[in-house]
């Protein structure tokens, strides 16, 4: 029976990542890219599997092994119904049709869960429906269910990785979410086999194989408390894994499968060593408490080994903050740490999950029951340590400060076990959870604070000055490497990565600038992303021009208002004192789809189509909000780093300019009057020349920027389907679709787009 329930569950535990991958993606799009839009979308996951579970509880023990059998598997059909219509009913309807019409955050929470609460509430009722299932023999159950559980969650790793390594990528969206549907359909059919031997197994008497042990070892209230502390410990290392390997090894869209992935097969595995040892356990307590504090001090062990050892050959010549890290040895590299860094303590804290169902499970009659409430235990702490962790604690004390945290409450759990091991008369036999709590007590006190920590992870080198900040967003740190003559230069750095520089950079003051040259009268300018700063400053050349600019990562407006500060008179502090430009802290793209505003320039300081949801500002989807943004005559400015961006661009707007060889295209609902003489006259004006000059003196040979002929599509040109949508970012999973640069695809396209002749593909 077990290897076919094994599979079964290691099937359903690959589906449920794939579809969770999806849906958080399309229901971002309803619910923004923040990170309080982020944390309502995972908690309407949570509290979906949390209902699910107390529906498994209440519900298992009242059925026989095969009813319970065939609850299962319904409920995996169910979850592969959900997932062949999610795209029309969480996409097409809730993101696209209703994102920007609720803006509430419960009214936003409410709808996400509405739109998850079905199949949610189908994974989280299979573990108790499938414990009852294999509930036949008291000695063996909690082997069972850690098996069972390991299992799954070794399916959700694999499903984690190979969906956000290749499925994705090479499937999309949907193609995922059919795969996905297959595996549950599949899982559901092989655990059907099984219904003639559970026909034959008789039920479990009430009371059976019951005995003392839970009044020695703790009622199941207490064990459920102490899941839930480990459950919220656990999930805030792999927010804080997730942040930390992010600085190393920047936020791709391979980034977050990846330590997904590492932390769930390692958590399975070490559920499922465990439950080999459970039977030759009588008392789960000590080994509980030492996993649980163990994985933690290694956790943090690990971490500040990396830290101290990245400035360090032959980590600094590869994971260099100055350095792109997408692609090769430095990919393989970040890989590796990851690795290292998340598998070893996921391992020992997973190893719980069997204890505690060896102290729980007593008594054959409620396993199903105990296992809903364990897992709702579990859940809840999921819940919270992803909530809080994400929301709280990473905005009010940082991340040095949220581990410094999490020390002290693994110290408390350590505590908690020595006081009741004294109560029992055998604390001279706890040497190794005195230890671990002394280790939790001294990381406490030891443990850098975050300028410390940041500052070690930028480079920062004696003589330097930097202006940083951190919360729940992001991380924004610029490293002035000139201090010591007044003028602030050097490096600026979004989520670890350089996403630009100061004085700024030439493309990013040409983003900005073009547009308001080349229209009439500019009066209203919307910027999506601030950067370092120069796509906003250079969008206010023209003194008509009012600029509003929307940025995602918080920290970034703190650390430039700080240059500000230090540079008086600088540009910096003229964005953030200046009443012609707003700065503001959003989601560019949830501001068009909410608001009717409309623009006579919409600019985007896009980030590398690499980067981790960068798909959602190079969407077909998203260039049509912002063609219902643009006033009449209105013009629309984003970089095209890639072939994909070039078409999509020009598949959606009737006329089209790409500039070249800077790369930059303007689109409109409207003829543009582009005229490279003139544009380049504009660029020459005296005052344009000194408002330039004034982001970056060094630079002076705008025209050279658009000096080869420029790209144009007119209504009349033929285009293209649109390669890039929300439902299939290709250039987002750049290693799954290899990436042609926007100079190759305009030197084969410019012979007859020059012009603006009519072509075929």
């Amino acid at each position: 029976m077990m290897p076919r329930l094994a599979t079964a569950f290691f099937a359903t535990g690959f589906a449920a990542l794939l579809c969770q991958i999806v849906w958080q993606r399309m229901l971002g799009i309803f619910a923004g890219s923040d990170t309080i839009s982020a944390a309502l979308v995972v908690g309407a996951f949570l509290a979906g599997l949390g209902l699910g579970s107390i529906i498994g509880a209440k519900v298992a023990d009242r059925l026989s092994p095969a009813q319970a059998l065939i609850g299962f598997a319904l409920a995996e059909v169910g979850v592969g119904l959900f997932a062949l219509l999610s795209k029309p009913f969480l996409y097409d309807w809730l993101a696209m049709d209703l994102a920007g019409v609720v803006d509430a955050a419960p009214a936003i929470f409410a709808l996400c869960f509405a739109g998850l609460v079905l199949p949610t509430t189908l994974m989280g009722a299979s573990l108790p429906l499938l414990a009852r299932a294999v509930a036949t023999s008291s000695e063996r159950i909690a082997e069972r269910i850690g098996t069972l559980y390991g299992l799954n969650t070794l399916g959700a790793g694999v499903g984690a990785l190979l969906g956000g390594w290749i499925l994705v990528g090479h499937l999309g969206f949907v193609g995922a979410l059919w795969l996905a549907a297959a595996l549950e359909f599949a899982a559901a059919a092989l655990s059907l086999t099984l219904l003639p031997l559970l026909r034959a197994t008789p039920g479990p008497v009430a009371g059976e194989a019951k005995d003392q042990t839970e009044a020695r070892y703790g009622g199941l209230p207490l064990w459920c408390l102490l899941v839930f502390l480990s459950g919220y410990v656990i999930v805030a290392l792999e927010i804080v894994w997730v942040r930390m390997m992010g600085q190393v090894g920047q936020y791709h869209a391979y980034l977050f499968p990846t330590v997904l992935g590492i932390f769930l097969l390692a958590d399975g595995a070490g559920m499922w060593l465990a439950a080999r040892m459970v039977r030759r356990i009588e008392d789960p307590r000590p080994a509980f408490f030492v996993t649980q504090s163990a994985g933690f001090v290694l956790a943090v062990l690990l971490l500040l080994g990396l830290w101290y050892a990245l400035p360090h050959w032959p980590l600094s010549g590869i994971t260099s903050v100055d350095e792109n890290r997408m692609r090769g040895d430095a990919l393989l590299l970040t890989i590796g740490l990851a690795v290292v860094v998340v598998g070893p303590p996921s391992f020992l804290i997973g190893m719980t999950f069997p204890f505690v169902q060896r102290a729980v499970q007593r008594d054959l009659a409620s396993v199903g029951a105990r296992v809903g409430w364990v897992q709702l235990a579990n859940i809840a702490g999921n819940a919270a340590g992803s909530i809080v962790t994400g929301l709280v604690t990473f905005h009010i004390l940082g991340t040095a400060g949220t581990l410094r945290l999490l020390a002290a409450l693994s110290l408390l759990l350590v505590l908690f076990w020595l006081w009741q091991a004294g109560k029992a008369g055998v604390l001279r036999r706890r040497g190794p959870e005195a230890a671990l709590a002394a280790a939790c007590a001294v990381l406490v006190v030891v443990l850098p604070g975050n300028a410390a920590f940041w500052t070690r992870l930028h480079g920062e080198r004696p003589g330097q000055a930097a202006a940083w900040a951190e919360d729940r967003s992001g991380v924004a740190y610029f490293r002035d490497e000139r201090a010591d003559d007044g003028r602030a230069d050097g490096p600026f750095f979004i989520q670890g990565f350089s996403q630009g520089r100061i004085p700024f950079l030439p493309i990013h003051q040409f983003l900005g600038a073009v547009g308001p040259l080349l229209h009439p009268n500019p009066r209203e300018v919307l910027v999506i992303g601030v950067g370092s700063g120069g796509t906003p400053w250079a969008a206010g050349v023209r003194p008509e021009s009012k600029v509003r600019a929307i940025e995602l990562v918080g920290p970034v407006l703190t650390a430039l208002e700080e240059v500000g500060r230090r540079h008086p008179g600088s540009p910096m502090q003229q964005l953030f004192r200046d009443a012609r430009w707003s700065l503001e802290y959003g989601d560019g793209r949830r501001t068009l789809a909410k608001e009717d505003r409309r623009y006579d320039i919409i600019e985007a300081d896009a980030i590398l189509p690499e980067s981790s949801h960068s798909g959602l500002l190079y969407s077909a989807e998203f260039l049509e909000q912002v063609r219902e943004r643009l006033a009449p005559g209105g013009l629309y400015i984003q970089w095209s780093p890639t072939q994909r961006t070039a078409e999509t661009f020009a598949a959606t707007f009737p006329h089209v300019v790409l500039l070249m060889p800077v790369g930059v295209l303007i689109g409109s609902n409207e003829p543009i009057p582009f005229d490279p003489e003139r544009l380049a006259a504009a660029f020459n004006r005296p005052e344009v020349h000194a408002h330039l000059a004034r982001g970056n003196p060094e630079f002076r040979e705008w025209s050279a920027l658009f000096a080869q002929p420029a790209l144009i599509w007119t209504p009349l040109t033929a285009r293209t389907v649109a390669p890039l949508s929300d439902i299939f970012p290709r250039d987002e999973f750049y290693l799954n679709n290899p990436v042609t640069p926007t100079h190759d695809f305009a030197r084969r396209r410019a012979p007859a787009l020059a012009a603006g002749a009519p072509t075929a593909r």
